[in-house]
C-alpha cells in the first residue's frame, strides 16, 4: 500500500482531530450507535443479547463492532467469565462514567432543538 500524502484531506483530518480536543472527543463517541450503546450501560453491566435487545434496530454484527471499538477506546469494559455456555459482560469504565452528564445534557437539548424545529414546521405549514 502506498504512502498516504502528507497534504490529502484524510492526512490533514487526522492532524486536525489530534489537535482539536473537541474533534478527538466527538470521534470517539460519534456515530449512529455508540452514545446508545453506553447510554444502555450506564446503570449496570449487561450481556450482550441484553445490549442487543435494548436497542432497535441494530445487527449482531454492528453491535460487536461498535463495542470492539468502545473496549479499544477504554470505554467500555469486557469480562469473559469462564463458565459453559460462556458468559461475556459488558460495562462502563469510570472514563466513560464522566460522559453521563455530558450526554444527558445532550440529550435534553436534542429535545428541546426537536420541539422547536417542529413548531417552526408547524408554523410554516399554518402560513401556507
Amino acid at each position: 500500500m502506498g504512502k498516504i500524502k502528507e497534504n490529502s484531506t484524510n492526512n490533514i483530518n487526522k492532524k486536525y482531530i489530534q489537535e482539536c480536543d473537541l474533534s478527538y472527543a466527538v470521534c470517539k463517541i460519534g456515530g449512529r450507535w455508540k452514545l446508545l450503546i453506553l447510554n444502555r450501560l450506564k446503570d449496570r453491566k449487561l450481556r450482550f443479547s441484553e445490549v442487543r435487545d435494548r436497542i432497535c434496530g441494530i445487527t449482531e454484527r454492528m453491535l460487536t463492532l461498535q463495542l470492539r471499538e468502545l473496549e479499544k477506546e477504554g470505554l467500555v469494559k469486557r469480562t469473559v467469565h469462564a463458565e459453559v455456555p460462556p458468559r461475556v459482560d459488558y460495562e462502563l469504565t469510570d472514563i466513560a462514567r464522566e460522559l453521563i452528564p455530558i450526554w444527558e445534557d445532550l440529550e435534553k437539548w436534542g429535545t428541546k432543538h426537536r420541539n422547536l424545529v417542529q413548531e417552526n414546521m408547524n408554523k410554516a405549514e399554518v402560513e401556507n
